[in-house]
């Protein structure tokens, strides 16, 4: 499956000839709500994130992205006795860039690749310090528009980073999966829409974002 999707990246990035699907924009910028779901109430966090992405050539596009999130607190009991384990900050960003074919007038196939970083800052009574996951992903999907105000995508991608198998449930998620990635917005007007997002990674972390898009 991994030599499958680095295929589908280099077969996509062959022909030139066609841009973007009509009504489909790869010059945007979004801020909004996200949410990891780790399965495990030591490691599910929430925050805000800022995207965007700019194309510089008609079938190619750059991407980037910066989320701050937090942990909540927890008690955790060790044979009876009762410890409270702080919130931990969560800081990720990634930048990559894309390819985009039209297939036909209203839909794209898009390929993209990306450098991916997962930065744990850990509160004074766990000992203080900070984690670093360095990576990234690769991935490959539709992107068209399912009707004159609404568009859609799916994408399959795989994701893998190092440093992670030392740290438990804390990093699992990170550690070589394959992942599904759905995603839509319902436009208002040319410029302003609204999006949604979810990634759903193998083995049951899911990964959810909605906010405001500006496409120019």
């Amino acid at each position: 499956m991994k030599r499958a999707l680095l295929a589908l990246t280099l077969a996509a990035a062959l022909p030139f000839a066609a841009s973007a699907a009509e009504g489909v924009s790869y010059n945007y910028v979004e801020a909004g709500y996200a949410k990891f779901d780790a399965k495990n109430k030591f490691a599910d966090s929430d925050g805000w994130t800022i995207a965007g992405s700019y194309a510089f050539h008609p079938n190619f596009h750059v991407f980037g992205s910066y989320s701050k999130q937090e942990t909540d607190s927890n008690n955790l009991n060790i044979g009876g006795n009762v410890f409270r384990i702080p919130s931990t900050d969560v800081d990720r960003f990634n930048v990559g860039v894309g390819y985009n074919h039209e297939l036909s007038s209203r839909v794209d196939l898009v390929t993209r690749i990306a450098y991916e970083q997962n930065k744990y800052d850990f509160d004074n009574a766990l000992g203080g310090g900070s984690q670093k996951f360095k990576g990234g992903f690769v991935e490959a999907g539709v992107r068209g528009s399912l009707a004159p105000n609404w568009e859609g995508y799916a994408f399959a991608g795989y994701q893998d980073f190092d440093n992670t198998r030392n740290f438990g449930d804390l990093a699992k998620q990170y550690d070589g999966k394959f992942y599904g990635r759905v995603g839509t917005q319902v436009k208002f007007n040319q410029s302003w829409g609204i999006t949604a997002d979810a990634k759903f990674v193998d083995g049951g972390h899911k990964e959810f974002f909605i906010g405001p898009r500006f496409s120019f």
